[in-house]
C-alpha cells in the first residue's frame, strides 16, 4: 500500500469528518475521495456532452451572431449597452 502525504490541518478535518460519521480515518477518506472523483467524472461528462451539442448545433447552422446574444444578454440583465 502506498502512502500519501497530507498536511496536518487536513489531517484533523479529516479525523472530524471520521468521527462525526463514525468511520475511521481511512474509510471516511475512502468514501470522500469516492464521491469527489465521482462528481468529477459526472462533471466532465456532462461538459464533453455540452460541448458535443455546440458542435452539432454549429454543423447544423443553428448559431445567431454573437453581437445579437450579447445585446439580449444585456436586454435581460440590465447591463448598460
Amino acid at each position: 500500500m502506498e502512502t500519501v502525504p497530507i498536511t496536518p490541518e487536513r489531517k484533523a478535518q479529516l479525523d472530524d469528518y471520521a468521527r462525526r460519521h463514525g468511520k475511521n480515518s481511512a474509510a471516511a477518506l475512502d468514501e470522500l475521495l469516492a464521491d469527489s472523483l465521482d462528481e468529477e467524472g459526472r462533471d466532465f461528462d456532462e461538459a464533453v456532452e455540452g460541448i458535443r451539442r455546440g458542435l452539432d448545433d454549429v454543423k447544423a447552422g443553428r448559431t445567431r451572431p454573437a453581437a445579437e446574444f450579447f445585446a439580449e444578454v444585456r436586454r435581460k440583465h440590465g447591463f448598460p449597452g
